[in-house]
Protein backbone atom coordinates (compact mmCIF):
# COMPACT_ATOMS: atom_id res chain seq x y z
CA UNK A 1 0.00 0.00 0.00
CA UNK A 2 1.36 3.56 -0.85
CA UNK A 3 0.95 6.31 0.88
CA UNK A 4 0.47 9.61 -1.40
CA UNK A 5 1.67 13.00 -0.28
CA UNK A 6 -0.85 15.38 -1.46
CA UNK A 7 -0.35 19.24 -2.25
CA UNK A 8 0.30 21.96 -0.34
CA UNK A 9 -1.97 25.24 0.18
CA UNK A 10 -2.67 26.98 -3.19
CA UNK A 11 -0.81 30.56 -3.49
CA UNK A 12 -2.55 33.67 -4.59
CA UNK A 13 -2.54 34.13 -8.46
CA UNK A 14 -2.03 37.38 -9.82
CA UNK A 15 -4.64 38.43 -13.11
CA UNK A 16 -2.58 37.63 -15.82
CA UNK A 17 0.06 35.61 -14.20
CA UNK A 18 0.87 31.96 -15.03
CA UNK A 19 -0.35 29.24 -12.38
CA UNK A 20 2.03 27.61 -10.08
CA UNK A 21 2.29 24.04 -10.00
CA UNK A 22 2.94 21.37 -7.12
CA UNK A 23 3.87 17.87 -7.43
CA UNK A 24 2.20 15.20 -5.42
CA UNK A 25 4.56 12.22 -4.17
CA UNK A 26 4.73 8.94 -2.65
CA UNK A 27 5.38 9.34 0.83
CA UNK A 28 6.33 5.45 2.25
CA UNK A 29 5.21 1.94 1.46
CA UNK A 30 3.58 -0.59 3.82
CA UNK A 31 3.97 -3.71 3.04
CA UNK A 32 1.62 -6.60 5.25
CA UNK A 33 2.25 -10.48 5.51
CA UNK A 34 -0.82 -12.18 5.67
CA UNK A 35 -0.71 -15.02 8.32
CA UNK A 36 -3.34 -18.65 8.33
CA UNK A 37 -3.94 -19.90 11.66
CA UNK A 38 -5.44 -22.93 11.74
CA UNK A 39 -6.92 -25.76 14.44
CA UNK A 40 -8.53 -29.23 14.87
CA UNK A 41 -9.24 -31.79 16.90
CA UNK A 42 -9.58 -35.50 16.60
CA UNK A 43 -11.66 -38.18 18.06
CA UNK A 44 -10.52 -41.54 18.92
CA UNK A 45 -11.88 -44.95 17.40
CA UNK A 46 -12.89 -46.04 21.13
CA UNK A 47 -15.09 -42.68 21.49
CA UNK A 48 -17.10 -43.35 18.83
CA UNK A 49 -17.89 -46.80 19.53
CA UNK A 50 -18.67 -45.95 22.40
CA UNK A 51 -21.44 -43.33 20.94
CA UNK A 52 -19.19 -41.27 22.74
CA UNK A 53 -19.10 -38.81 19.02
CA UNK A 54 -21.85 -36.48 19.98
CA UNK A 55 -21.34 -34.97 23.39
CA UNK A 56 -17.56 -34.76 22.62
CA UNK A 57 -17.84 -33.28 19.72
CA UNK A 58 -20.30 -30.50 20.30
CA UNK A 59 -18.08 -29.26 23.32
CA UNK A 60 -14.65 -29.86 21.40
CA UNK A 61 -16.64 -27.52 18.45
CA UNK A 62 -17.48 -25.01 21.25
CA UNK A 63 -14.13 -24.95 22.07
CA UNK A 64 -11.75 -24.99 18.97
CA UNK A 65 -14.72 -21.68 17.98
CA UNK A 66 -14.02 -20.05 21.29
CA UNK A 67 -10.05 -20.70 20.55
CA UNK A 68 -9.63 -19.12 16.86
CA UNK A 69 -12.22 -16.28 18.04
CA UNK A 70 -9.45 -15.28 20.89
CA UNK A 71 -7.10 -15.97 18.60
CA UNK A 72 -8.49 -13.48 15.75
CA UNK A 73 -8.86 -10.46 19.07
CA UNK A 74 -5.38 -11.21 20.66
CA UNK A 75 -3.60 -11.08 16.45
CA UNK A 76 -6.30 -7.41 15.76
CA UNK A 77 -5.15 -5.80 19.65
CA UNK A 78 -1.35 -6.58 18.40
CA UNK A 79 -1.49 -3.49 16.12
CA UNK A 80 -2.11 -1.27 19.96
CA UNK A 81 0.07 -3.76 22.27
CA UNK A 82 2.26 -3.12 20.40
CA UNK A 83 1.78 0.65 19.12
CA UNK A 84 4.50 1.99 21.49
CA UNK A 85 7.79 -0.62 20.75
CA UNK A 86 10.35 0.48 18.03
CA UNK A 87 10.39 -3.25 16.99
CA UNK A 88 6.72 -2.76 15.44
CA UNK A 89 6.96 0.51 12.79
CA UNK A 90 4.93 1.47 10.44
CA UNK A 91 5.17 2.48 6.87
CA UNK A 92 7.10 5.74 7.96
CA UNK A 93 9.58 3.75 9.97
CA UNK A 94 8.22 4.78 13.51
CA UNK A 95 6.35 3.01 15.62
CA UNK A 96 2.17 3.58 15.57
CA UNK A 97 2.16 5.70 18.62
CA UNK A 98 4.77 8.27 17.94
CA UNK A 99 6.02 11.99 19.08
CA UNK A 100 7.92 12.01 15.80
CA UNK A 101 6.05 10.90 12.33
CA UNK A 102 8.01 11.91 9.40
CA UNK A 103 6.08 14.20 6.74
CA UNK A 104 6.93 16.77 4.05
CA UNK A 105 5.93 19.65 6.18
CA UNK A 106 7.95 18.63 9.43
CA UNK A 107 7.36 15.59 12.04
CA UNK A 108 3.82 15.22 13.63
CA UNK A 109 3.16 13.40 17.21
CA UNK A 110 0.47 11.75 17.81
CA UNK A 111 0.57 10.66 21.11
CA UNK A 112 0.87 13.41 24.37
CA UNK A 113 3.92 15.47 25.43
CA UNK A 114 4.14 13.96 28.30
CA UNK A 115 3.03 10.98 28.91
CA UNK A 116 -0.58 10.75 31.07
CA UNK A 117 -2.77 8.59 32.87
CA UNK A 118 -6.57 9.58 31.86
CA UNK A 119 -8.22 12.18 33.07
CA UNK A 120 -10.08 14.70 32.14
CA UNK A 121 -6.88 16.56 31.41
CA UNK A 122 -5.31 14.04 29.56
CA UNK A 123 -8.30 13.14 27.55
CA UNK A 124 -8.86 17.39 26.41
CA UNK A 125 -5.80 17.64 25.54
CA UNK A 126 -5.29 14.73 22.96
CA UNK A 127 -8.95 15.48 21.60
CA UNK A 128 -7.00 18.88 20.85
CA UNK A 129 -4.39 17.21 19.95
CA UNK A 130 -6.29 15.21 17.30
CA UNK A 131 -8.27 18.36 16.34
CA UNK A 132 -5.21 20.05 14.98
CA UNK A 133 -4.09 17.44 12.92
CA UNK A 134 -2.48 18.12 9.45
CA UNK A 135 -1.56 16.09 6.37
CA UNK A 136 2.09 15.31 4.88
CA UNK A 137 1.73 19.03 3.18
CA UNK A 138 0.28 20.42 6.61
CA UNK A 139 -3.23 20.70 5.76
CA UNK A 140 -5.51 20.52 8.69
CA UNK A 141 -7.12 17.90 8.02
CA UNK A 142 -10.37 17.91 9.93
CA UNK A 143 -10.05 14.89 12.15
CA UNK A 144 -12.01 14.60 15.36
CA UNK A 145 -11.88 11.97 18.48
CA UNK A 146 -15.11 9.21 17.86
CA UNK A 147 -13.90 6.33 19.90
CA UNK A 148 -11.43 5.75 23.03
CA UNK A 149 -9.72 2.25 23.17
CA UNK A 150 -8.77 1.66 26.89
CA UNK A 151 -7.81 -1.46 29.07
CA UNK A 152 -10.50 -2.55 31.38
CA UNK A 153 -8.57 -1.08 34.50
CA UNK A 154 -9.93 2.47 32.93
CA UNK A 155 -13.33 1.24 32.24
CA UNK A 156 -14.98 2.95 35.00
CA UNK A 157 -12.47 6.14 34.58
CA UNK A 158 -13.90 6.30 30.95
CA UNK A 159 -17.72 6.14 32.31
CA UNK A 160 -17.29 8.78 34.08
CA UNK A 161 -15.44 11.15 31.88
CA UNK A 162 -17.84 10.11 29.00
CA UNK A 163 -20.88 10.09 30.52
CA UNK A 164 -21.39 12.16 33.45
CA UNK A 165 -23.38 15.23 32.73
CA UNK A 166 -20.95 17.44 34.58
CA UNK A 167 -17.07 17.79 35.50
CA UNK A 168 -15.75 14.84 37.08
CA UNK A 169 -13.85 15.13 40.22
CA UNK A 170 -14.53 18.85 40.97
CA UNK A 171 -16.59 20.72 42.99
CA UNK A 172 -17.76 23.03 40.23
CA UNK A 173 -21.11 22.83 38.62
CA UNK A 174 -19.34 23.06 35.14
CA UNK A 175 -20.73 21.42 31.72
CA UNK A 176 -18.60 18.28 30.73
CA UNK A 177 -17.34 19.55 27.38
CA UNK A 178 -16.16 16.25 26.40
CA UNK A 179 -19.54 14.89 26.52
CA UNK A 180 -20.94 17.86 24.53
CA UNK A 181 -18.35 18.34 22.05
Amino acid sequence: ETKLSGFGAAPTKSEGASIEFDTAQEAFTSRYTHETVAMGFSLTEEAIEDNLYDKLSARYTKALARSMSSTKEIKGANVLNNGFSSSFTGGDGVALFSTAHPTRAGNQSNTLATAADLSETSLESILINIADMKDDRGLRIAAQGVKLVIPTAYSFVAERLLESQLRTATSDNDHNAIKSG
